[in-house]
């Protein structure tokens, strides 16, 4: 049986400037215990991938406790994870999330006139956003991923501010000038984490 955090979240741990760890969020938490377990010196920075926000993980206890809590970790609702549970005959749960959306009256009267109501059409409506706008939003995210972990790892580090000039003008060439003599892992997560802002640009 696949954990919850098994198939969307993925991660990578550094020690100082040394990747130790990457792939699904579970495989890095326990790769970061065993290290801090060896060594209780030892201070790991993990990242999202997908955002470049830094993950607190919480050591405490066992392998066993470690992935326990790993359940009710924040990043498992961003990834929406769990799937929808047949309830028993018939058709299955959509999955679906009530949240409130506040409109102008002309806008719920265009809604509610659509075929299938304002809930239909306003999930068709986004569907069509995201496929139009996917590759400049996750150009953009990717930008804001590489952003972060470039403050957190390489501010001090020679070329930073000339980087991320480069990065927010999609010149590859020149941002992988600017961060050549920066640490092996850290330059390479960078640039995988860069990679579709400048694949975005070249299309």
């Amino acid at each position: 049986m696949k954990s919850a955090t098994e198939d969307h979240i993925h991660c990578t741990a550094f020690v100082k400037s040394r990747q130790i760890a990457s792939g699904r969020l579970e495989a890095v938490a326990l790769s970061v215990k065993a290290a801090a377990d060896r060594d209780a010196r030892v201070q790991a920075l993990v990242f999202d991938d997908a955002t470049g926000r830094q993950i607190d993980l919480d050591l405490r206890g066992t392998k066993a406790d470690v992935v326990r809590r790993l359940a009710d970790h924040p990043l498992v609702d961003r990834t929406g994870s769990s799937m929808p549970k047949q309830s028993g005959p018939g058709r299955p749960r959509l999955g679906v999330v009530a949240r409130e959306v506040t409109l102008l009256p002309r806008h719920w009267q265009w809604l509610n006139a659509q075929p299938g109501g304002a809930s239909v059409t306003l999930r068709k409506l986004v569907d069509e956003a995201r496929k139009t706008n996917g590759p400049r939003d996750r150009a953009r995210q990717a930008a804001e991923a590489a952003y972060r972990v470039m403050s957190a790892m390489a501010g001090n580090e020679r070329g930073y501010e000339d980087a991320l000039r480069a990065l927010f003008a999609t010149d590859r060439s020149r941002f992988r000038t600017s961060i050549a003599t920066w640490p092996a892992d850290v330059r390479g997560y960078i640039e995988r984490l860069a990679d579709p802002v400048f694949r975005a640009a070249s299309n």
